[in-house]
């Protein structure tokens, strides 16, 4: 039996409820399908370990987590701790550190009634964004001179790198190569395409070479048909015709932003997985629910663990258990689509993370591995 060391770190507010659920729901997808289990080494680093030590890990943090397989995270930040040192000192030291340069984000509908998109269909909102996800406009580079003065000068630079943006692309062309596959197995007819988000009518260093360089990679896959838009305009061609998207690629700022928008047309911040990735294996992959923290519901039990289980959904494909990861997603569709009654607040119920949890869990058997 297949033994997975996991290094968790719930983090703040309601990462640590939604956390307990995911763990569950893997410990459990483990024991009914019984061809490998866990093994969890949980870590405080969070906002509340900063304000006991000025620091959002321990100073051998990295060597720790270098050990594991994957790590899981549910959320960072909290009032008090500036979110710029919350999210660099764990975070982004995490996702740079162990060069996760792939931010993936599944948007999809699982049930009609969340989209606010009128008319919509479940086959209409499927897609996933591939987010450069360690350099970009995330790189830290810049500085201010005369602070606090009438003549402050700040200046925060953007970095791409051609090796890391070429990889980025291609893993986002064999990402959309490998989907339609998948439908074609399915049945379905469906092309690969891949839709890339640029600014190169204003960004005309960063985003010109990225268009230019997107168009060199393309003729490697005459096989994937492509497009590309205007950040500003994908932000209204995915409100207006979501139907028309498979995998979009986009740098760091342009990928944050669009994946919340993405996430609403699936229902919320509630159902936003993440994976952080290091597609070849030499460093640890880090999962996480992106709905942050939450302070003003923290301790409630009210959060929806929902994109808490759809991250070890993520984490479970990433090891090789396509199965066990199938089954955790039937799960979810299982719950979404019942009783809105028993789900969380957001969802129109009066339901606990809890309890939730426990429809999850009931919702993997029967299991078939």
């Amino acid at each position: 039996m297949k033994t997975w060391k996991i290094d968790v770190i719930p983090g703040d507010g309601v990462g640590i409820e939604v956390m307990r659920e995911g763990l569950r729901v893997l410990d459990r997808v483990a024991e009914l399908d019984g061809r490998f289990r866990f093994a969890w080494r949980h870590y405080d680093w969070s906002c509340q370990y900063y304000t006991r030590t000025g620091t959002m890990m321990s100073a051998d943090g990295m060597e720790r987590l270098a050990e594991s397989d994957a790590i899981l995270l549910g959320a960072v930040g909290f009032p008090g701790v500036p979110d710029h040192v919350s999210l660099r000192e764990l975070l982004l030291k995490i996702r740079q550190g162990f060069d996760q340069y792939v931010n993936l984000r599944p948007i999809q509908l699982l049930d009609e009634r969340d989209c606010p998109i009128k008319g919509k269909t479940l086959n209409d909102v499927e897609m996933v964004f591939v987010r450069e996800n360690t350099e970009g406009e995330y790189a830290g580079v810049g500085g201010r001179t005369r602070q606090g003065t009438p003549e402050e000068v700040v200046v925060q630079t953007a970095v791409f790198t051609r090796r890391n943006t070429e990889r980025l692309m291609r893993y986002s062309f064999e990402l959309a190569r490998a989907r339609a596959e998948d439908r074609r197995r399915r049945g379905l007819k469906t092309a690969a395409k891949l839709t890339s988000v640029t600014k190169s009518n204003a960004l005309n260093y960063s985003m010109v070479f990225w268009d230019e360089l997107f168009a060199e990679i393309a003729r490697d896959y005459p096989d994937v048909s492509t497009d590309q838009y205007h950040v500003d305009a994908m932000a209204m061609y995915l409100v207006q015709r979501p139907e028309d998207f498979d995998v979009v690629v986009a740098s760091n700022l342009f990928g944050d932003i669009l994946t919340d928008l993405g996430a609403v047309l699936q229902g919320g911040l509630g159902f936003a997985a993440g994976g952080n990735l290091n597609p070849e294996r030499r460093f640890p992959s880090m999962f996480e629910p992106v709905h942050g923290s939450a302070p003003t519901i923290a301790g409630k039990n009210l959060a929806n663990p929902i994109a808490m289980v759809w991250t070890v959904q993520l984490l479970l494909e990433h090891l090789g258990h396509q199965a066990a990861a199938d089954r955790v997603l039937e799960a979810i569709r299982t719950v979404v689509t019942g009783d809105r009654r028993q789900l969380t607040p957001d969802m129109g119920g009066t339901g606990t993370t809890s309890a939730v949890g426990d429809l999850l869990l009931a919702a993997l058997e029967p299991y078939s591995g």
